[in-house]
């Protein structure tokens, strides 16, 4: 992996309907390794129209985790996001341009 200056732990834990805490396998929790600072990049997507908060939320850490793992598997000889590539490289082209205007 290449060298990454910031690291991300990400917990996902299900809200139950009735309020009540979950008694079973409740959270899935991993680490990331990122070039960018989350927190800078939520601040610029704040111009984003047509999202709420959590989505803008939700779209940046996705888009995240997303790229950074097409990032770290780009030169594997059976490389599964090939086929994204070019269309995820776009949308977040179109992303960066948005936020910033």
């Amino acid at each position: 992996m290449a060298n990454r200056s910031q690291r991300y732990r990400i917990t996902v834990t299900p809200v139950e309907a009735d309020g009540l805490p979950c008694t079973s396998r409740c959270t899935i929790e991993f680490e990331h390794h990122c070039h960018d600072d989350w927190m800078r990049v939520l601040e610029n997507v704040q111009r984003l129209r047509g999202f709420t908060g959590d989505e803008r939320a939700a779209l940046v850490v996705g888009a995240k985790l997303l790229s950074g793992l097409m990032a770290d598997h780009r030169k594997d000889q059976d490389d599964l996001f090939a086929p994204l590539r070019p269309h995820v490289d776009a949308f977040l082209d179109d992303l960066k341009q948005r936020a910033s205007g």
